[in-house]
């Protein structure tokens, strides 16, 4: 059972990405890099259910809860759908459905932008504000779901995928 989801998990008697990786090194060139990219790979499933578990008696997703975020950033607490998916680095489609179900709770409005009647604004209500600052609370409670590493480990993998991210045109 892992502590902060409840949930049962088997572990596997072996390292699976390993014996992956050994296989394909019988095989193929660049073993290191299909290691390195299938435990990235995996850790960002790992992470992302269990940010999603602790985040799910609040109503949210971590997607949902990184919509909140932004909006808070905000001097207004409002901001173009537009400008969310371009700030948050996804398709206007997802943009669309999170922050429909993010009104759909009360957790931000959907209002029609003042310059173009075109587009819509999400703009963040108190109900949103709390919801917010309880999940934030678990979210850095769960290290955000890096417990195993330290803060200087962060920071070091944080430094090691900057370069792959800026490659992709990330920034």
């Amino acid at each position: 059972m892992t502590a902060r989801t409840g949930h049962h998990r088997r572990a596997l008697p072996f390292d699976p990405i390993e014996e992956a990786s050994r296989r394909w090194s019988e095989r193929y060139p660049e073993a290191t890099r299909m290691h390195a990219v299938t435990s990235l790979m995996r850790v960002h499933q790992l992470v992302l259910t269990e940010l999603d578990e602790l985040l799910r008696p609040l109503g949210l997703t971590f997607a949902r809860y990184e919509v909140l975020v932004l909006l808070s950033f905000t001097r207004a607490g409002e901001l173009p759908l537009g400008k969310i998916g371009e700030r948050l680095q996804v398709h206007a489609t997802s943009v669309t459905s999170l922050v429909r179900r993010l009104a759909d709770a009360g957790l931000v409005e959907r209002v029609q932008h003042p310059e173009d009647g075109r587009a819509f604004l999400a703009r963040l209500t108190d109900a949103g504000r709390t919801v917010l600052a309880d999940a934030t609370r678990v979210v850095t409670e769960a290290e955000f779901g890096l417990s195993a590493l330290t803060e200087s480990e962060s920071e070091q993998l944080s430094r090691l995928l900057r370069g792959p991210r800026a490659a992709a045109g990330d920034f």
